[in-house]
């Protein structure tokens, strides 16, 4: 089933879908997102509906397409005949994981006003701060009303905790941004203040642990959700800012500049033998024309960490789909989820230590933290 056949009249379609469908230069990405679609169209009942939603809404769907395919790449199973929560996962182990998807959206996501240069001005405009904020209000936001949905609050009737293929198994939220055309720039800072109640470090913060901001109506919106029992019906979120449409851009090969960065981690020994110490610190390296790398080294114990961002042409630029995935795991979870469920090089898995109370980040060398294709709106 196409995607892209028009299922709603012209004048509703979400100006992004129209764009993808008028345009010449992103008619390779239609074959990807289709492909992304794999056995999701299985559910005879809700196909034609998601397609629609898809057309309208754009960004909640493609979201739920980037993680269809994401979850086959893992190896998992997925059991389409149950359509609540959004994927009922089985791995090969036999054990089984439910996960929700959603999105936070700015309001005025559907206007094509929304889309025009002035707009996104105003958001390049944002303070760091008032960046940060607001992302990270919708994200808790986000997450409370998919735990409220698990419970089943104001008398809802089946509440997912109540359907039998979710009892006794991990619930994770799929969580991924859209609120802002600068999202994808928030990198994890702003989940892990909802998550770990951690602020970012200098420039963009003070390092510091963090248990509440004021929303506009100086109501306090709770932070650090998984450093408590509060949330002891999630075991776990997904999150990223790269499973967005710039991902299918990447997949389809279209001619655009790229700018990505990856997260470096070596032992000492190692780093002085291939880099050298002249590396520590900040540097830029052209490797030809177009092609610039900007790196930053740092001795943290036994390693070196640090980062290199690239800036060049897409044709220099390699990246899975799975590129760029972060899971969050609860230590507070009723049923916790286990580490090898979505295990894979290029996922970051990141934990909440009790005792020490830190954010304890696994990343593997060459790990992607973001990236950006410059085209149109990806």
């Amino acid at each position: 089933m196409d995607l892209f056949k028009l299922a709603v009249k012209k004048e509703r379609l979400h100006p992004l879908f129209k764009r993808i469908v008028s345009s010449k230069e992103y008619e390779p990405t239609i074959d990807v997102i289709n492909n992304w679609s794999t056995g999701l169209m299985g559910r005879k009942k809700e196909s034609k509906k998601f397609i629609q939603d898809f057309q309208l809404s754009f960004n909640s769907s493609l979201w739920e397409l980037y993680l269809n395919k994401a979850f086959n790449d893992l190896g998992l199973t997925i059991d389409y005949s149950k359509e609540s929560p959004d994927f009922n996962l089985h791995h090969r182990s036999g054990r089984v994981v439910n996960v929700e998807a959603v999105t936070s959206n700015n309001k005025d996501n559907l206007k094509p006003e929304y889309y025009l240069k002035e707009s996104l001005s105003s958001a390049s405009a944002l303070s760091n701060d008032d960046f940060l904020d607001e992302s990270t209000i919708k994200l808790a936001g986000k997450l409370k009303d998919k735990k409220d949905l698990f419970i089943g609050i104001n008398n809802k009737k089946h509440p997912y905790h109540s359907l039998e293929h979710v009892k006794g198994n991990p619930f994770v939220i799929a969580v991924a941004p859209f609120d802002n055309h600068l999202s994808f720039s928030q990198n994890n800072i702003a989940i892990n203040r909802v998550l770990y109640g951690i602020n970012p470090p200098p420039p963009m913060g003070n390092g510091q642990k963090i248990s509440h901001i004021l929303n506009r109506n100086a109501q306090k919106i709770e932070l650090g959700i998984f450093t408590n029992p509060n949330y002891k019906e999630v075991s776990a979120v997904i999150f990223s800012t790269t499973g967005m449409f710039g991902k299918a851009v990447v997949q389809a090969g279209l001619s655009n500049f790229v700018r990505a960065t990856r997260y470096r981690q070596m032992e000492v020994n190692e780093f002085m033998k291939i880099e050298g110490p002249d590396m520590l610190g900040t540097s830029h390296k052209t490797i030809k024309p177009g092609h610039n790398v900007f790196s930053m080294r740092f001795i943290n114990g036994n390693l070196v960490c640090g980062s290199d961002t690239y800036l060049y042409p897409s044709s220099e630029h390699k990246e899975s789909h799975l590129d760029g995935l972060h899971i969050y795991y609860n230590p507070y979870a009723s049923v916790p989820l286990d580490r090898d469920i979505f295990s894979a090089y290029e996922v970051t898995q990141n934990d909440y230590d009790v005792n020490t109370q830190e954010m304890v980040g696994n990343h593997n060398d060459g790990s992607l933290v973001s990236r950006q294709t410059f085209t149109s709106f990806a």
